[in-house]
């Protein structure tokens, strides 16, 4: 810390009194690695004094208002700052959690099991990623996470399926079955008749008149015209649908009317997978505006949180969040390269070596019809390339027989390695036990079938990145934003740049821990104190 004067000090000008600090003089520290190690104990305030004309700090003594043998001039102080104190407290008190944190999903399981059970034992929730996933195989996950953490804290994603809807009520009753209490709904551009049932279902009228929410709904997005679906109660006409059709009762429906449609709404900035790449500090400040909005007109008995997700990486990045007034932080793209990823190695190699500029935006699998992008990862992989190329020509072609001998030579040589027709085999033999809509559909609209073909692809090939399919490395889709570049960045040099050492528990507490630590440092350099570079950064050490 550097011995001149501070630039915003406290002095008899400011108060007409001197400020003192009473302790140990044997406390205070001058050399850069005690001044370190007080800016660590983050369970303890911080005093900066001026001793014999130099600045130092402790962590122990108390204030005092009058000048005695035992005092020094206090320059600066900082109170005590554990990450259990980042965010809005309530977001912890409504799902068990320690820290104002969750790791978001990450579709066809790369959000694994593993992951939401590690993370839920260390008082952090996870979302498992069960976007892509067949019936059955959530079904498991339910199971298992459910047997690990009884009492929670874990979420469960639901993805919007716009071309499949019945995978989404089917993924609904799985956990109205199984009594899955919270569910991160993802990509959704409205509300859908199966999110409201999952919401309406879990209200009940306790004895003081209260309504109880028993089905918590995380909402992901990136619109305020999304987003104001998700602050408001859902639509009536919904809800009497719902009735009508005997999956909710008429209480319920009259409750839901009582109740905003999400608890919390994530404000998802430059993400990895569906993103609208929107800059976090222009997205989240409209979106607590627009919750601020809705509040007073419905006054809502418990007031939607609003947090930040998408570029989340960082102390640095998690540090920009909070101050802009997040409730809570979401992590995603660095938790794909963690060990409890359902990704393969070589995937989390890949992502161990990206840098920010490292991604590319390409046609979503799920949307693939409507022109939906999802970030990707395009080092060492031509995913993004080829996928646009599908996209391109899906939009120039009415079906796969207009398409020129020489582009669709390419296509069954280099990107499918078979031909169009085993691939609508392909695609016959998944959708038949899926959903056979899909089939029927296509064989009546040749547009239609060269939409399930090129996505046949686009589906798959997040597969070959999560199983690690030999041959199929070019071809990988791998969801990534920028944040796993300015990871990687920050944790150079430490033993965390090794990818065999990144788990996610690790990661998500240091990213806590030093967001603490930058915000010491943010109120001490307000009140003019001035760092050695060195103590700048928060390291990611053992």
């Amino acid at each position: 810390m550097n011995n001149h004067p501070p630039l915003l000090s406290i002095s008899p000008t400011d108060f007409g009194c001197e400020i003192y600090w009473t302790g140990a003089a044997s406390s205070v520290a001058f050399d850069l690695e005690s001044v370190r190690r007080y800016l660590l104990q983050l369970e303890q305030p911080l005093w900066v004094v001026r001793q014999n004309g130099h600045l130092g700090v402790s962590g122990e003594g108390r204030l005092a208002i009058a000048s005695a043998p035992d005092t020094l001039p206090l320059e600066a102080f900082t109170p005590a700052l554990p990450p259990e104190r980042l965010g809005n407290p309530s977001f912890c008190q409504a799902y068990g959690t320690r820290y104002a944190m969750y790791a978001g999903a990450m579709a066809n399981g790369i959000a694994s099991e593993e992951m939401v059970i590690a993370l839920g034992k260390a008082g952090l929730m996870g979302s498992f990623g069960a976007g892509g996933l067949s019936p059955a195989r959530i079904e498991d996950a339910i199971v298992k996470v459910k047997e690990a953490l009884p009492d929670g804290p874990y979420a469960f994603n639901l993805l919007n399926s716009p071309n499949e809807p019945a995978l989404e009520r089917r993924t609904v009753e799985l956990y109205l079955k199984h009594g899955v209490r919270v569910v991160e709904a993802s990509a959704y551009l409205a509300l859908t008749t199966n999110l409201v049932h999952y919401r309406a279902a879990g209200l009940s009228l306790s004895d003081d008149g209260q309504v109880v929410i028993r089905n918590r709904v995380i909402a992901k997005l990136s619109r305020k015209e999304v987003a104001r679906r998700f602050f408001e109660p859902p639509a009536a006409d919904i809800l009497n649908q719902l009735v009508a059709d005997g999956r909710i009762s008429a209480q319920q429906a009259e409750l839901a009317q009582r109740v905003p449609m999400a608890d919390d709404i994530t404000a998802e900035a430059d993400s990895g997978g569906h993103t609208d790449n929107r800059p976090l500090v222009c997205l989240l400040p409209a979106l607590r505006a627009q919750r601020d909005e809705f509040q007073r007109k419905h006054q809502f008995a418990q007031m939607v949180r609003v947090g930040a997700a998408g570029g989340i990486g960082t102390p640095a990045a998690a540090l920009a969040a909070f101050s802009l007034g997040a409730d809570y932080v979401v992590t995603g793209s660095v938790n794909q390269g963690c060990v409890e990823a359902g990704a393969s190695q070589h995937t989390r190699t890949l992502l161990a070596q990206a840098e920010m500029t490292d991604v590319a935006m390409a046609p979503a699998g799920d949307m693939f019809e409507m022109g939906v992008k999802v970030q990707v990862l395009k080092r060492g992989t031509m995913f993004a390339m080829r996928a646009q190329k599908l996209y391109e020509l899906y939009n120039r072609y009415e079906s796969l027989e207009e398409i020129p001998d020489k582009e669709r030579e390419k296509l069954e040589t280099q990107v499918f390695k078979m031909s169009f027709e085993k691939v609508w085999q392909e695609c016959e033999r998944f959708f038949s036990e899926r959903d056979p809509a899909q089939i029927a559909r296509a064989t009546q609209n040749p547009k239609d079938k060269m939409a399930l073909v090129f996505r046949w692809y686009l589906g798959l090939s997040s597969r070959w990145s999560n199983c690690g399919e030999k041959g199929r490395e070019m071809d990988y889709q791998i969801w990534c934003g920028p944040a796993m570049g300015a990871f990687n960045d920050w944790v150079r040099g430490t033993a965390l740049a090794d990818p065999t050492n990144r788990r996610v528990v690790d990661i998500s507490r240091h990213i806590l821990t030093g967001c603490a630590y930058l915000q010491r440092l943010r109120s001490l350099e307000m009140q003019g104190i001035r760092f050695e570079p060195s103590l700048l950064h928060y390291i990611p050490e053992e």
